[in-house]
């Protein structure tokens, strides 16, 4: 079933175009990730499906709009901004007022307070939180009633290792007690640690979507690449001259001081180290990289940046 289908959808701003004609569906059960850098038109986009800013043409529809629209919106869990909490507040007191704001959940302040690991803060005020205990907050506030779906805007922005740590494995918690997640973020390592499908959107163009096994697996897009290699030895114009003679080698870029060859998964670090040595070169750095959301993003949108 899907969750969310959208269909052509565009956002015009003046002389610039923030989203061009962009479709796909969110199956359910999923954490869909939208990536893309900052100004990609992520946020344009959950902004659009959360009726928040008008799209220019296109259309969406939350699970084939069974019922009223905004009926069924009021039921998602979202973070789309900063959290907005009373700083002089405890928690709990802070989620008895989004309780009200939104009509439903105060029944389950205290449930939510334990899923984000803050029950034995709920005394505590919010100006005493660390960032990442305050996205754990808004993520609590995002589950009052017990939506199915929640939608978060750069869930990790801004925190430190140890407070996205946490709030990725939160993500995966939720994911595994039955939620649709759908995420937008530009950090393209928690997405691949998080997320099972995901949206790639550059400058409101929509470059590829479907699962991260899909798109990981090489396979399906450049049957010589399932592997890269970093590689540097004393002479490396030498050494480009050798590897160029080794059949299953895609590519050589030189990279500073190394060399990157992508290759089909023929060559391992092993006959290539023995294959250099048998040719006379001594290598002083080889490193194997499996082949990561990363490679796959610059791959599909090339090395620019948006900006």
């Amino acid at each position: 079933m899907a969750i969310l289908h959208i269909d052509n959808l565009t956002k015009n701003y003046k002389s610039v175009k923030a989203l061009d004609r962009v479709s796909f569906t969110v199956p359910a059960k999923t954490v869909f990730g939208i990536l893309g850098p900052n100004g990609s038109g992520k946020t344009t986009l959950l902004g659009i499906v959360m009726d928040v800013i008008k799209a220019s043409a296109g259309t969406y529809t939350w699970a084939g709009n069974e019922g009223s629209a905004n009926d069924f919106r009021k039921k998602i869990g979202t973070l789309l901004e900063t959290p907005n909490f009373y700083h002089y507040l405890t928690a709990e007191k802070n989620l008895q007022i989004a309780a009200k704001i939104k009509g439903r959940g105060e029944a389950d302040i205290e449930k939510v307070l334990k899923i984000v690991n803050l029950y034995e803060r709920k005394d505590s005020k919010f100006n005493t939180f660390s960032l990442g205990m305050k996205q754990r907050l808004a993520i609590a506030s995002a589950l009052l009633g017990d939506p199915d779906i929640l939608v978060f805007d750069e869930p990790t922005n801004g925190l430190d290792p140890a407070g996205i740590a946490e709030i990725r494995e939160l993500i995966k918690e939720l994911y595994k007690g039955g939620k649709t997640i759908i995420m937008a973020s530009h950090i393209l390592d928690e997405v691949e640690k998080v997320c099972t499908h995901v949206a790639i959107i550059q400058k409101g163009i929509l470059k590829t979507v479907g699962s991260v096994a899909d798109l990981m697996n090489t396979s399906a897009v450049n049957a010589d690449v399932n592997c890269l290699i970093e590689l540097s030895a004393a002479d490396n114009a030498t050494l480009k001259n050798i590897l160029q003679q080794l059949e299953g080698i895609a590519s050589i870029t030189e990279v500073d001081s190394d060399l990157h060859i992508a290759c089909n998964d023929k060559i391992t670090g092993e006959t290539l180290n023995r294959f250099c040595f048998d040719k006379g070169i001594t290598l002083n750095k080889l490193h194997v990289k499996r082949k990561t959301l990363e490679t796959r993003f610059l791959e599909i949108t090339g090395k620019q940046s948006d900006k």
